[in-house]
């Protein structure tokens, strides 16, 4: 008989990377962060990421709890699916409206976040509208770096738009600029009035785009 008493682990038919790169998939096609898994699942976010990382792999029971937690078939665990088309992504019907003056509103000395439909969680899209009041680059603080790429119009005044490959450029009503956002950028007050506005719509594959953005929105408004 054999002895199932000494390693209840799972024997994956690869090495612990492969449950993690399927976990790490099927969490992503969820729309979900490994905080968000663990709270359905009731499992640690310690082991959460370990698994995703490829450090460990799961016994039996455990798998069936995440599984159930999920609400997905155990192999897809074991078998990473081709990544969608557009065409073949299912429709979410997800749809927020943010009426005139509502929003998240983080406010520091420099500039406003206003963080549009916030109730929507796990977007790859986070809409913001920004008062930059900041005129130089002492004010502003260290250049800005986050996951994805973004959007940024001007609406009112204008804006110099700093970037850490590139000379600044000046946006004036309508103008927009679409730059790579994990390189170092910064919003700054160009025109004559106290502040300026714009809309910045940041994009990114990762589903916890919103909570990366507040944290460097919080620590600014913490500074």
């Amino acid at each position: 008989m054999a002895d199932t008493g000494v390693n209840d682990q799972v024997a994956a038919e690869g090495p612990h990377s492969q449950l993690g790169q399927c976990l790490k998939a099927a969490r992503l096609a969820r729309g979900l962060t490994l905080k968000q898994v663990a709270e359905k699942t009731g499992m640690a976010l310690s082991t959460l990421s370990k698994v995703e990382n490829g450090l460990m792999s799961l016994t039996y029971d455990k798998l069936l709890q995440l599984t159930s937690g999920l609400k997905m078939d155990i192999a897809e665990l074991f078998s990473p699916a081709a990544p969608r088309t557009d065409a073949e992504r299912a429709v979410t019907a997800r749809r927020s409206i943010c009426r005139v003056g509502q929003g998240q509103i983080v406010n520091t000395k420099f500039y406003t976040y206003t963080y549009q439909c916030t109730d929507l969680i796990g977007k790859r899209m986070v809409p913001m509208l920004a008062e930059v009041r900041a005129r130089t680059l002492e004010e502003f603080g260290p250049l800005l770096r986050h996951a994805g790429e973004e959007y940024f119009m001007v609406t009112r005044g204008s804006i110099a738009v700093h970037t850490e490959f590139y000379a600044p450029e000046v946006l004036h009503e309508g103008d927009g600029m679409y730059i790579d956002s994990t390189m170092g950028h910064a919003y700054l007050n160009a025109g004559t009035a106290e502040s300026a506005l714009g809309i910045c719509l940041c994009t990114s594959e990762s589903p916890d785009l919103f909570e990366q953005l507040h944290r460097i929105a919080q620590a600014g408004a913490e500074a």
